[in-house]
């Protein structure tokens, strides 16, 4: 996992060709413009733009991606994401098609991201997004799906 302001997002260039990718467009776009709904970078990037609602967290569980790493960026209001331990993690269900599965484990860290930060989940590394930070659960988010 990788927490930080967006505007030190470029200290992370050098990881992964496609997270190159998807930092230089998050540096160069004005990412409140991006439409609803996915949008494709190239064959190995894509965004998804999305609206929902944090919930409690004893509502929530882990997810997992395989072929895929995130890059979460609130552009409004703001939730709360769980990083778990792979070392002990159990995958509850997986779909390959997808690359969307549950697991579950015990929680390593915790950040509040709201606007102005990210958090890159890597491939294979549980997260739970979408916790409730307050009363007020509204989220606008961008999710950059980087193949690895």
């Amino acid at each position: 996992m990788i927490f930080d302001k967006i505007t030190n997002i470029g200290r992370y260039k050098g990881i992964n060709k496609n997270l190159d990718t998807a930092i230089d467009y998050i540096r160069n776009n004005d990412l409140s413009s991006l439409p609803m709904g996915r949008t494709d970078l190239d064959g190995e990037v894509y965004i998804n733009v999305m609206e929902a609602n944090a919930a409690p967290l004893e509502t929530k569980c882990y997810e997992i991606h395989k072929k895929y790493m995130d890059i979460q960026i609130d552009l409004s209001g703001t939730e709360i994401i769980y990083t778990g331990d792979s070392g002990d993690m159990v995958i509850d269900s997986f779909d390959e098609a997808t690359d969307f599965g549950t697991a579950s484990c015990h929680t390593l860290a915790s950040c509040q991201i709201g606007p102005g930060n990210f958090i890159i989940c890597m491939a294979n590394e549980p997260h739970m997004p979408g916790v409730a930070a307050s009363d007020d659960t509204f989220l606008k988010k961008a999710v950059f799906k980087v193949h690895i």
